[in-house]
């Protein structure tokens, strides 16, 4: 069935969602992408009168403002443009762009909470993030003592991944059930909240937790050549303190996006019609 929707704002999987729209025969306006089809003049006004508008993710890139390289577009400004009989989905939408929608009288649906989307996400990430390392290193994954902080989704696929080409993993997680499912890995179990002694001898630290984990006294028990990667939308790591010490950091946000963005958008575009098959009593 062709539809018509509009691809407002996001990065590079957004563009690459647009193309792939385009190649199922859907009809698709675009307005705030990086990437424009040659001959492709962008216009907002198009884009939300679509039947269904699909916004990035994650929707917002600051305190309600939409994620769009174009103007910045608040998120209120754009939900007054909907209307009710559209869909609208996004991506980690907070509770903020919830109420806007709302009191628009619009039904804003989080496509990031389809499971199969999310792991789909970490595992790209967890690749993405190997080759972010190995760009940034003059030695291979083969027999290094490599750190992963937290043990959710990406966290273990990057586990998973590390020990795969030879790397010794250790991972370090709060919850009892985590740290004894690292261990039934195979690999070291390390207590969050007891870091401090046991990082001297690791190489490559990634982490995934989006609150503080390593603050400076911890940063200065790395080796000088450590490399920190963080993967989280709120750096776990204390950037600045790593700069300042001469640690090589790397805050390596919104990978799939950035390095992998056909795989993101193909996961986006099965989790969108998912979605809408489902409201239309399509199969499960």
């Amino acid at each position: 069935m062709n539809m018509t929707f509009g691809v407002i704002g996001g990065d590079r999987r957004q563009a690459e969602l647009a193309c792939l729209l385009r190649k199922d025969r859907h009809t698709v306006y675009t307005y705030g992408l990086n990437q424009r089809n040659p001959g492709e003049e962008p216009s907002l006004e198009r884009a939300v009168s679509a039947d269904a508008v699909i916004l990035p993710l994650p929707l917002c890139r600051g305190d309600g403002v939409l994620n769009c390289e174009e103007n910045p577009l608040p998120t209120a400004e754009l939900f007054r443009r909907l209307n009710s009989s559209q869909r609208v989905l996004a991506g980690q939408v907070k509770p903020q762009q919830y109420r806007e929608a709302h009191s628009c009288g619009v039904k804003i649906e989080d496509y990031f909470l389809r499971e199969e989307l999310t792991v789909a996400n970490a595992a790209a990430t967890a690749e993405a993030a190997m080759q972010v390392a190995m760009e940034r290193m003059d030695r291979i994954l083969l027999g290094m003592d490599c750190l992963v902080l937290g043990f959710g989704r990406i966290g273990k696929l990057l586990c998973s991944r590390l020990h795969g080409v030879g790397a010794r993993v250790t991972a370090a997680a709060r919850k009892q059930e985590d740290l004894a499912w690292i261990r039934a890995y195979g690999w070291q179990a390390l207590d969050t909240g007891a870091l401090s002694g046991n990082l001297g001898g690791f190489g490559l630290v990634f982490n995934t937790v989006p609150s503080l984990v390593l603050d400076e006294p911890l940063l200065r028990q790395l080796q000088p050549d450590c490399l920190c990667i963080d993967l989280a939308s709120v750096p776990g790591i204390d950037l600045a303190a790593a700069e300042r010490r001469g640690l090589p950091a790397v805050w390596a946000r919104s990978l799939p996006g950035r390095m992998v963005p056909r795989t993101a958008a193909a996961a986006i575009r099965d989790a969108v019609y998912y979605i809408l098959s489902r409201e239309r009593g399509g199969p499960a």
